[in-house]
């Protein structure tokens, strides 16, 4: 007997006893689970997630729309990075204070070329507060996946209060499930069987997430 036959077996013994007009799973399993845990008004919530976010070694930074430019270009500057990797939809004045050179999001740019690159900068589709998450949907503003998993330094703008969320059940409401999602809590770590911390192994070592209140994808919001 091959494993399939085995395994095969088994789920038709553990089916036996079900009738077939036997209530479908969808309507048998209750689904009447909190949206979001306790009551929290808007400041509240963005500041758990900045507090969770950081308790996940992620660095928080908070600006005014108006204050984005020279806020990321310090951070370019501090981090000492020439080559910055930009999506095709990033607001084009949000990175127009930087003097990085321009890596554009490629098809054809293999891991090597985008090891080389210094930062990475996106928007994002959604936060959550609950997990300190950043939920990345690969539109126009975030670019491929692979952009934020290969890069060194990730820097992610998040519009507050509009794509901040108590809850991963409100978080499910707004995301397409059919999109290319990159849930990130953090920077990429890892632990081996003696709890020794690593970072960097499957993602970027250092996440800069910015917290910024305003129209931050209009150009010349107020």
């Amino acid at each position: 007997m091959s494993s399939r036959d085995l395994i095969l077996g088994r789920v038709r013994r553990a089916l036996a006893d079900v009738r077939r007009d036997d209530t479908p799973y969808e309507q048998a399993v209750q689904r009447g689970y909190l949206r979001e845990h306790g009551e929290r008004s808007v400041e509240e919530t963005v500041d758990l997630l900045a507090e969770n976010l950081a308790d996940y070694r992620a660095i928080v930074h908070r600006c005014a729309d108006e204050e984005l430019p020279e806020l990321l270009m310090r951070l370019l500057a501090e981090r000492g990075s020439q080559t910055v990797l930009v999506p095709p939809g990033l607001p084009p004045h949000w990175l127009k204070a930087a003097d990085p050179t321009r890596v554009h999001d490629r098809a054809a740019s293999t891991a090597h070329e985008l090891d080389r690159v210094d930062s990475v900068v996106t928007g994002c589709a959604v936060a959550i507060a609950e997990t300190g998450t950043i939920v990345l949907d690969g539109s126009p503003d975030q670019g491929r996946r692979r952009i934020t998993l290969v890069p060194d330094h990730h820097i992610c703008v998040v519009r507050v209060p509009d794509q901040v969320v108590s809850s991963v059940p409100q978080a499910m409401a707004r995301i397409a499930p059919t999109r290319p999602l990159t849930w990130i809590s953090g920077p990429s770590a890892t632990s081996d069987i003696e709890l020794d911390r690593v970072e960097g192994v499957h993602g970027p070592r250092t996440l800069e997430v910015v917290l910024v209140r305003g129209r931050a994808g209009t150009e010349g919001a107020p």
